[in-house]
């Protein structure tokens, strides 16, 4: 498993996913916020499963 998720594309997956699922944690959201988590975990991780499917590759590794 290579990573295929990097630079601004991880910070901005890391954000989102924990603001979503800080604001489902606190009530602000709906329990629909807690899909903050699988941008988070894709973030933190640097993979993200659809890459591959999609051909995608943000990583810049060759």
């Amino acid at each position: 498993m290579t990573s295929n998720v990097g630079g601004i594309d991880r910070i901005l997956r890391i954000a989102l996913g924990a603001g979503l699922a800080g604001a489902a944690a606190t009530g602000y959201v709906g329990v629909w916020g807690w899909l903050g988590v699988i941008p988070l975990a894709t973030g933190l991780i640097g993979w993200c499963p659809a890459y591959p499917l999609l051909g995608f590759n943000t990583c810049g590794k060759k």
